[in-house]
């Protein structure tokens, strides 16, 4: 039997008095893409900072992979891009894929980094310059080469098109198709639900705390009655 490649159990997470997640489930299949939906503020950040144990969780438990979340060696399959990325300016972008391929214990491919730069489209010249001159859709690409260049089991990915421009998008998502289809389980979080519809084989709708919807597309345009994603998630979260 194939373990799930996340599951979240019975999640409690209290900032002081305030409730955040609230009893939340929520498992995530080896080898599918799910994607985290929700208004800003409803938790998604939050849910990413538990599992990769940033913040304790008030209640409740979190497995990779069949492994408890605050164990150091669950985190090793793990890919993981934040909403804010932010590389040390210093840094060239050659430096900091490098540094990051030695923090996983890999080496340097230099046809397999330019690659992946192109499949971004990022200019190769952008290994020579230092970070600080970078724009933030140039950031944003530096970002997703250094972690998808790990060649990891399970990506978690916060908001991974934010800053890109429309070529870049689309690239990505053919990126993330790819790993997909090659056995790699993908958790997004997105506002974008037109990447959810052409992306994810499920999205986690992400209210007051709670999942309130998770399934395909299909299953919540079919379950809202709507025509659109977009209708099914205004209805769910009314």
């Amino acid at each position: 039997m194939t373990l799930p490649a996340l599951r979240f159990q019975h999640l409690v997470v209290r900032y002081g008095a305030t409730p955040v997640l609230q009893d939340l489930n929520l498992t995530v299949q080896a080898g599918e893409c799910l994607a985290l939906v929700g208004l800003n503020g409803a938790g998604k950040t939050s849910l990413i900072k538990c599992l990769l144990d940033f913040i304790r969780p008030d209640g409740g438990s979190i497995a990779i992979l069949g492994q408890p979340h605050q164990q150091p060696a669950s985190r090793a399959p793990l890919g993981y891009l934040p909403e804010s990325f932010k590389p040390p300016y210093y840094l060239k972008g050659g430096e900091f894929i490098r540094y990051c391929l030695r923090l996983q214990g890999l080496d340097y491919d230099t046809a397999a980094v330019l690659d992946m730069l192109a499949a971004l489209d990022l200019p190769a010249t952008a290994l020579d310059q230092t970070v600080g001159q970078y724009s933030k859709g140039m950031t944003q690409k530096l970002g997703l080469a250094a972690c998808l260049l790990a060649r990891k089991r399970l990506y978690v990915l916060d908001e991974p098109m934010s800053g890109l421009d429309p070529k870049a998008h689309a690239l990505l998502r053919r990126q993330l198709a790819a790993l997909r289809d090659q056995g790699s389980t993908l958790f997004l979080t997105s506002h974008n639900l037109a990447d959810v519809e052409l992306l994810c084989d499920r999205l986690a709708i992400l209210h007051a705390g709670q999942i309130r919807f998770c399934g395909t597309p299909q299953e919540c345009r079919s379950q809202y009655g709507a025509d659109t994603l977009e209708q099914a998630f205004l209805g769910c979260i009314a």
